[in-house]
């Protein structure tokens, strides 16, 4: 019987294709053991020539990445993700600067949108299985004084967040109500992501 600390992963090992520090801290919290080695992505091109569904958008940038990494290991089960910010009619990326957020969050506040996160496992080139969840989030009318402030604390970090904030941390302010799934929301589907690792056998059931 395995020890607790030794019940990630079996043989073949999991590789997340990604740099994002919220997804490897979601593995890592959940006691899966794994490397990182992101996918060198043009996900710029890919949403330009793209006219289907953001939830398709989602899955097909998820997809690209893992099948992107996966000559690189032989063997491994390699977990792309991606997500995308869908509002009123439109896909929302990531701002890049404070300047941008600022105004995503004037463009987003008071209204309703939706994140939209896919997870693919492949394996040696070979899709074996993908999942697509979506999350719909409520933003307050927040005055002008609290953006301010709000950016001002939270730093240089939300710009390069779809959203523009980090709701486990100060971006919890920034909400009336959500609705769907915690993980989704922070850019991974955790809990389909574990149940299918476990029937590929690649971790412990």
């Amino acid at each position: 019987m395995p020890r607790p600390e030794d019940s990630s992963v079996t043989a073949s090992k999991l590789v997340l294709a990604s740099a994002s520090r919220a997804r490897t801290r979601m593995l890592s919290d959940a006691g899966i053991s794994h490397i990182c080695d992101p996918a060198d992505l043009d996900e710029a091109k890919i949403k330009a020539a793209w006219n289907g569904s953001p939830h398709a958008l989602a899955e097909k940038l998820a997809l690209e990445k893992a099948m992107a990494v996966s000559p690189r290991h032989p063997g491994a089960w390699v977990v792309g993700s991606d997500q995308v910010l869908a509002f009123d009619g439109q896909v929302l990326d990531k701002p890049g600067n404070m300047d941008a957020a600022c105004a995503q969050l004037l463009r987003l506040r008071g209204r309703e949108h939706r994140l939209i996160s896919a997870v693919v496992v492949v394996q040696d080139g070979k899709a074996a299985w993908s999942h697509v969840d979506t999350a719909v989030l409520a933003m307050r009318d927040f005055s002008d004084a609290f953006l301010d402030d709000y950016l001002d604390r939270a730093g240089q970090d939300v710009a390069a967040s779809v959203g523009a904030y980090h709701l486990e941390g100060l971006g919890a302010q920034l909400f009336d109500h959500i609705g769907g799934d915690f993980f989704t929301i922070l850019g991974l589907p955790l809990l389909p992501l574990l149940k299918a690792l476990r029937a590929q056998g690649a971790i412990f059931s």
